[in-house]
């Protein structure tokens, strides 16, 4: 499911100085990483557990979001950490998930994830969004480079590695735990929900290059390679997935479910029965061995974005976006959530990578 086709591709995140205090004891960095997939390197955002020292930043912070504090380029503990691989949603960007990744780093992991190309701010296609298989090997090629990095080999334990994913990052998380997908029931879901998010962007006629909106064709999904899209993209270094509100949740073979041989933890956002069929995931996590799911109650889809600042909402209407990239359920605040969310992102990963 797609969060916002709009606003993402209008705005740019920051790691930038900023006038609010720094975490204490999580270091941040942006290293250049090359994937085999990609004809240009990754930008990839690192937290960490830190010593002293670096230089106080605001990660994320935009005209729309609040940023989350850290220390640029402070120095890592020499201590060895579970590493935990960030996957975005379509049409964002990774430091839109510093407000957990910060959390997960002061708990005590290695938090990397990279800006997907073709499905980033500003540099978004449909006919890019289903090229899953692209967003696999970003993340297989970080965990490489990673774990081999002069700097931060001896920092990470290459044998605990997981995998949080959002939305479109969800299904990448999936087939990195060894799920498949299928095209003949991704084309029946759009076929049969073609008001869901991911379905309209596919028939929209429209992207983002260079941060400017540009035509393009309607995707045909039938005209995906059937290849590269069913294919297997298990990375056996990755030993836990957590995933929120995944994409393709209805497109995954039922045997290739059955064989995933990791712990898997499903978080949808919503009560029952306000969950999108795009990316309700109780069904998926009851067919595989080792799943667990949870709802975070009151809360969307949107409710995994950052903390919006007080005058985005009249911003946003003067962009004439039409997502509620901020609204706030009256009963449950954005802020409230996120902590929610982040004791159940934290606790699972610590039940799965820290008691290995």
């Amino acid at each position: 499911m797609r969060p916002s086709i709009g606003l993402f591709s209008l705005l740019v995140f920051l790691l930038a100085g900023s006038s609010v205090p720094a975490r204490d004891g999580v270091g941040v960095r942006q290293v250049s990483i090359a994937a085999p997939e990609r004809d240009r390197p990754l930008s990839v955002t690192i937290w960490y557990p830190a010593e002293d020292g670096g230089e106080p930043v605001a990660v994320g912070e935009n005209r729309i979001f609040e940023g989350t504090p850290a220390l640029k380029d402070a120095a890592i503990r020499k201590q060895r950490f579970p590493l935990v691989l960030l996957s975005h949603g379509s049409g964002s960007r990774v430091e839109g998930m510093a407000w957990i990744a910060t959390k997960l780093a002061e708990a005590g992991f290695v938090v990397a994830g990279p800006n997907h190309p073709g499905t980033t701010s500003g540099d978004s296609t449909p006919a890019a969004t289903p090229r899953i298989w692209e967003r696999t090997g970003d993340l297989s090629a970080i965990t490489t480079a990673l774990t081999v990095d002069p700097d931060l080999a001896s920092s990470i334990d290459p044998h605990r590695i997981g995998v949080l994913g959002f939305s479109l990052g969800g299904s990448t998380a999936m087939e990195l735990a060894g799920a498949r997908a299928d095209l003949d029931a991704f084309v029946r879901y759009c076929d049969s929900y073609p008001a869901m998010m991911d379905c309209r962007w596919f028939r929209g006629g429209r992207g983002f290059v260079d941060g400017e909106p540009v035509k393009v064709d309607v995707l045909d999904l039938r005209s995906i390679d059937r290849v590269r899209f069913e294919q297997s993209n298990r990375d056996p270094r990755i030993t836990s997935a957590v995933l929120v509100d995944p994409g393709l949740a209805t497109a995954f073979t039922p045997d290739s479910l059955k064989a995933v041989d990791i712990p898997l933890t499903f978080i949808n956002l919503g009560s029952a029965g306000t969950i999108p069929v795009a990316v309700r995931s109780d069904a998926l996590a009851a067919q595989l061995p080792n799943a667990t799911y949870e709802q975070v109650d009151e809360a969307d889809h949107f409710s995994f974005l950052p903390v919006c600042k007080p005058a985005a909402t009249d911003f946003l209407k003067s962009l004439g976006d039409p997502d509620p990239i901020c609204a706030e359920n009256p009963r449950r605040s954005r802020a409230d959530i996120h902590l929610e969310l982040i004791e159940r992102v934290k606790m699972a990963f610590e039940r799965t990578l820290k008691t290995r």
